[in-house]
């Protein structure tokens, strides 16, 4: 079995299209038979088919192999393994992705995140690991973001993250995804001083300079119940809405040192004076918007 290949010029620009033929023997002689057209291939679908043919090629040097044998007259061998399948009543359902979070899911363990989680959230009255709750809000962030609401109703079931992890799809419910958050935001800072000694550690991270920027986010309602939710300068253009604001410091390489959430009325050098009060003061070049402090701040 081989492949062919056809050229044919169609509006001034030559197209080249793929066969797969195999030689068969008749009563005649030899004779090729062409089993399907592929039509135009790219330079890997090509090689896959290359493959495929060498392997076809390789199984049949003892005996003559159809790709497609006819129904008629194909004898099976004597193996458990080997079953004849009728194409036409296959179909298959419940289609889940798997190699994104499989790769997202071994970033986690290698990282030791799920360690560090434990660590700091760990197993109480819960009977799913809050590491594994997270570690699945965290897959879906990198993965396919969406709302606590989408992940538990149609994403998670969507994935091969069930087998991977042994969590039930009935486990993963919003109330879950937001209790488990809470207590992760409880557990914040000490979470982020493991991230910086894991991370800083396996990518020998400096810390000698820190880019620091902040933004806001407003809220429609009155969010009477929220004690951060203040008026301020408004990024936007929505003065007439309380809002909240967002800093996040990294390091130059990208790596996330600290993310706050502060009052909506927060001076920005809040953020500076905060991450040296854990941290420590040290030579230390911060990075960040000119636009952020005033002369008097500074």
């Amino acid at each position: 079995m081989f492949l062919r290949r056809y050229q044919r010029s169609k509006d001034g620009k030559t197209h080249t299209y793929y066969a797969l033929v195999e030689s068969v023997r008749t009563e005649s002689g030899p004779r090729q038979h062409t089993i399907a057209y592929l039509g135009e291939l790219n330079h890997d679908q090509e090689r896959r088919w290359q493959r495929t043919v060498v392997f076809h090629n390789r199984q049949g040097e003892n005996r003559q192999l159809r790709l497609f044998p006819d129904a008629e007259g194909v004898v099976l061998p004597d193996d458990p393994d080997v079953v004849q399948i009728r194409l036409k009543s296959v179909g298959w359902t419940n289609p889940r992705r798997f190699g994104d979070v499989w790769l997202a899911l071994w970033l986690w363990k290698f990282l030791h995140l799920d360690e560090i989680v434990d660590r700091h959230v760990p197993l109480e009255k819960e009977t799913i690991r809050p590491a594994d709750i997270v570690a699945i809000e965290v897959i879906n962030r990198l993965c396919a973001p969406c709302s606590e609401y989408a992940l538990a109703e149609h994403w998670y079931q969507s994935t091969g993250l069930e087998d991977l992890l042994g969590v039930p799809d009935s486990a993963v419910t919003k109330d879950r995804l937001y209790r488990t958050l809470d207590r992760l935001l409880k557990a914040q800072e000490v979470i982020e001083n493991d991230l910086k000694a894991q991370l800083g550690t396996l990518f020998q991270l400096d810390y000698e300079l820190l880019l620091y920027d902040l933004t806001s986010t407003y809220f429609e309602g009155l969010a009477e119940e929220n004690d951060l939710a203040q008026r301020g300068y408004s990024r936007d253009h929505r003065s007439d809405c309380k809002q909240v604001v967002l800093a996040l410091v990294v390091t130059r390489d990208g790596f996330p040192l600290a993310h706050l959430t502060l009052a909506g009325n927060t001076q920005d050098l809040k953020v500076v004076t905060t991450i040296e009060a854990r941290f420590g003061k040290s030579p230390r070049v911060w990075v960040m918007d000119r636009g952020m402090i005033s002369a008097d701040a500074l």
